[in-house]
């Protein structure tokens, strides 16, 4: 069999539709022609005031294709990956190929079943334990044409937290973001979006001290047991330019992360908003010592046993994120719509 069938590039591409994205707005689609899948962006899920420059939108990307990789691993089969075969269909971000695998490890299933279980919490966590050795199975993990990783020292905390309100300070007034924010928090959209179960009081915000402002989700604390202030570890993944092709593997490359630490036992949340704005982003800069751009951040740590996961986050159905055509088929992101269904 040259090819996986049809059933499997479903359940996979399921899987890949639980990468996080930034306001969960799952910017993807999926072509597959009964060899080759390919990866679109959906131009329309953009939040033009939040993501101007579409950077999260590419990273966003990036990690469903990597999530995709561990499905397709799990499922006995190898990817190959072209990104952006076509240099003059810049919404074509990557053309996927599959050989069988030798064999399926118990790694490869580990890191498909970290897809389901992975989701992001914005509480509180306390210090993450065994951190040193899993920092060096981390590293080992990660492709080196991805992103460079940073671990930032504790004492940088109060640094990230001036640069989370600076963003927030400057983004007070503006109006478009403010409006993007309060469309996509509070609610699903079209099976999209953060409901308010996963949202934070302002008490929980400010334990934290680094996290988006979002509306409050609550009026007191979502804790079961208090952890006290944040003490997770914080790491920063830069690549050496914005370009589209650094974006997507950057995306890959935290897709790498955020499951590694799933299966290790961490709870995580990434964060986007202190790379968004020049200055906060400078901030993250300099605290890396790197002359490379920061683009994205994740808080990893323990979260309390007694702590009750929030309800799954909104996704949308398998017919809005993918299709099935045959080969010669011409098919671009301004052709896909996206209906009204929930994850089944």
């Amino acid at each position: 069999m040259n090819a996986p069938t049809g059933e499997v590039i479903e359940k996979s591409v399921l899987l890949a539709g639980r990468a996080p994205s930034l306001h969960n707005s799952q910017p993807w689609r999926w072509i597959f022609d009964s060899h080759e899948l390919r990866l679109y962006s959906v131009s329309s899920r953009i939040l033009p005031a939040t993501d101007a420059a579409g950077r999260q939108l590419l990273i966003s990307c990036g990690v469903g294709l990597g999530h995709l990789h561990a499905a397709m691993a799990a499922a006995g089969w190898r990817t190959v990956i072209r990104r952006f075969p076509n240099p003059n269909q810049r919404d074509y971000l990557a053309a996927v190929e599959f050989r069988p695998a030798l064999i399926v490890t118990d790694a490869d299933r580990e890191r498909a079943d970290a897809i389901v279980a992975r989701h992001t919490d914005r509480l509180p966590f306390a210090e993450p334990t065994d951190w040193e050795d899993f920092e060096i199975v981390l590293r080992s993990t990660l492709d080196p044409e991805g992103a460079s990783l940073d671990v930032l020292p504790a004492d940088s905390r109060p640094d990230l937290a001036r640069a989370s309100k600076l963003s927030a300070a400057l983004r007070r007034y503006d109006s478009g973001y403010q409006a993007e924010l309060r469309w996509w928090s509070g609610h699903p959209v079209e099976a999209a979006g953060v409901p308010p179960e996963v949202l934070t009081s302002q008490e929980d915000y400010e334990r934290v001290g680094i996290n988006r402002k979002f509306p409050s989700g609550s009026d007191g604390p979502r804790d079961a047991d208090d952890t006290g202030p944040d003490r997770a570890a914080v790491l920063v993944l830069s690549t050496d330019d914005d370009s589209p092709e650094a974006l997507l593997r950057c995306g890959e490359a935290l897709s790498t992360v955020l499951l590694e630490c799933t299966i290790a036992g961490y709870a995580t949340c990434p964060l986007t908003h202190l790379t968004e704005l020049p200055r906060s982003r400078d901030i993250v800069r300099q605290l890396t010592g790197r002359g490379q751009r920061p683009q994205v951040l994740v808080r990893v740590g323990m979260a309390p046993e007694a702590r009750t996961d929030p309800p799954a986050t909104p996704r949308l159905a398998l017919d809005d994120i993918l299709e099935h055509s045959r080969r010669d088929d011409s098919v671009r992101s301004s052709d896909f719509q996206t209906g009204p269904h929930r994850w089944g």
